[in-house]
């Protein structure tokens, strides 16, 4: 699972550490792997939502302060590492019944625009998976940003979530209940909670 470590010591008081919150700056923000969770949910006999999420991952974000429409936002997953806590499930879901790892190793995403909404974003771009790319649309709140430190450089955290319908890729498995109810359901919520960062700016020699 994600792992959480203690927070470094902040220079200066608290109030000065969030007093960027809403004033991020440009640049590269790298997602911390550490500390971000891209994972999915899907209903289950139409009784609960059954989680699950991969542990490994990349990505970032290209945030312009001064024009959000020039930012971006890409990650690569690798379904291979999916994981719901069970072991027989995760094995199932490797094949090609669900996301058939051994021909489509890695889901995508790249943006292609990013329009600001309300304190945060709405993120449209392209999502494939299973050799499939379809269009699909992320509303992004931006969770705050955090001041660079001597020992890294400015954070940012960002949260989204979207429902995808599973049979647009090709899972198609599953069958219907004597009362009619989907086994599992064919809308998947995709749920992004991330933290980036940006590479700590070395001095430049004189």
């Amino acid at each position: 699972m994600i792992a959480w470590s203690a927070p470094a010591k902040a220079e200066g008081s608290f109030a000065d550490r969030f007093s960027a919150k809403d004033k991020g700056e440009s640049g590269t923000y790298d997602f911390d792997k550490a500390h971000s969770f891209i994972g999915f949910k899907v209903k289950h006999m139409g009784l609960i939502e059954v989680p699950g999420f991969f542990r490994d991952f990349t990505g970032a974000v290209s945030f312009d302060a001064d024009d959000v429409a020039k930012s971006s936002v890409a990650f690569k997953a690798m379904v291979t590492s999916v994981d719901t806590g069970v072991g027989a499930r995760d094995r199932h879901l490797r094949t090609a019944d669900f996301f058939d790892v051994e021909k489509f190793p890695e889901m995508t995403f790249k943006s292609t625009k990013v329009e600001k909404k309300g304190k945060g974003w709405l993120v449209t771009g392209d999502l494939t998976m299973r050799g499939v790319t379809k269009s699909v649309a992320i509303p992004f709140e931006i969770s705050g940003w955090l001041p660079a430190t001597e020992r890294a450089g400015m954070k940012m955290g960002i949260v989204g979530e979207t429902t995808l319908n599973r049979r647009d890729y090709g899972v198609n498995y599953g069958n219907t209940l004597p009362s009619g109810i989907a086994a599992l359901s064919d809308e998947v919520k995709v749920v992004l909670q991330i933290e980036a960062g940006k590479a700590k700016e070395t001095p430049k020699a004189e």
